[in-house]
């Protein structure tokens, strides 16, 4: 599953340079058919229609329905690029990353849900509820759930933990940002963070810790990076 994902942000890549620095399809300009596309680019349309679906989410293509997948019109490929770039990066070190978020997040819930005041409770709890009007209303939520992690983590008031911080929010903002495409992930992730939230809501460290390492653990499989 992680080879096909790396070699789909490849041909996401290939055909975003056929739009930018080819200029074989301009703005509004509609692609081959799937089949002919596929056969080009010498891969299965299973992997053409993930490339497609990245580029879609990116804003860079958008599929009408019956009539094909078109170039969006007036679209900004300089952002749209730095947003295909981010992703991709993000994919690079994702095994490391993740396992990273493994071995602290855990740990990091057990504690916080020992030693966060009410307050701070009160705020993880309320970016968690943030998180899930967003995944509802089909909204970005990158910036939310990176808040969520961050006050789990700076809730545990462990000084070390201060000056790991900008590691650890590293690999938060990555992993978030990684995860945010994947409609699996987004599902586990609503069922998750409720598991941790109502832990984490009464004072059950143990319950926390779990709940935090089973959400980890399904983002790493939903994503194909066990």
């Amino acid at each position: 599953m992680n080879r096909v994902k790396r070699l789909s942000d490849s041909i996401a890549e290939d055909i975003l340079a056929m739009i930018t620095i080819e200029k074989r399809f301009l703005s509004g300009d509609k692609l081959p058919n799937e089949i002919e596309l596929s056969e080009e680019l010498n891969i299965s349309r299973t992997t053409l229609r993930e490339a497609i679906r990245i580029l879609v989410t990116n804003g860079i293509l958008e599929i009408k329905r019956g009539r094909g997948t078109f170039v969006k019109k007036d679209v900004d490929l300089h952002h749209s690029m730095e947003s295909l770039n981010d992703l991709s990066n993000a994919r690079i070190n994702a095994k490391d990353l993740y396992e990273m978020r493994l071995i602290f997040e855990p740990e990091a819930a057990y504690y916080a849900t020992i030693r966060a005041s009410e307050a701070e409770l009160n705020r993880v709890l309320e970016y968690g509820k943030q998180i899930e009007q967003k995944i509802n209303r089909g909204e970005d939520r990158t910036d939310v759930e990176q808040k969520f992690h961050k006050a789990i983590a700076k809730a545990t008031h462990n000084e070390f933990m201060d000056k790991l911080m900008p590691v650890i929010f590293q690999a938060i903002d990555k992993g978030v940002i990684l995860s945010q495409k994947n409609e699996r992930v987004v599902k586990d992730t609503l069922n998750d963070h409720k598991m941790i939230m109502e832990f984490m809501k009464v004072r059950n460290p143990e319950g926390a810790r779990s709940a935090m390492k089973i959400h980890i653990l399904h983002a790493m499989k939903d994503l194909g990076i066990e």
